[in-house]
């Protein structure tokens, strides 16, 4: 058998005042993630935490996220997350802080 990619899943995630790199990265996974209810193992008779899924984020400064922490919100099956340059730094009207927007794609594979 071999690993086929099953589901392409997008998301975004802000973090407004913070500046927090990873809480963004988090919640543009959890935003991929959570619109879906994936029934793809079970009909290829495979459990859920057969999944692999690779995470790719896009942030501003990827070394200021942490990957542990985006992987610990996958529900299901293993990972693999990679942070590159992306997403958007949006400067506050005084220049005190920005709004970080992270991007993310979350790539679901079987081993069908």
């Amino acid at each position: 058998m071999a690993l086929e990619r099953m589901v392409l899943e997008i998301g975004m995630g802000t973090d407004i005042r913070g500046a927090d790199y990873t809480k963004a990265a988090v919640r543009a996974l959890r935003d991929a993630l959570w619109h879906n209810s994936l029934s793809i193992g079970a009909a290829v008779d495979q459990p859920a935490d057969a999944m692999q899924v690779e995470v790719l984020i896009g942030v501003p400064r990827p070394d200021q996220v942490d990957k542990a922490q985006v992987l610990a919100i996958l529900p299901h099956g293993t990972g693999v997350v990679t942070v590159v340059e992306g997403g958007l730094e949006v400067p506050n009207d005084d220049g005190t802080g920005v709004t970080v927007i992270a991007n993310c794609c979350a790539i679901v594979r079987l081993d069908v």
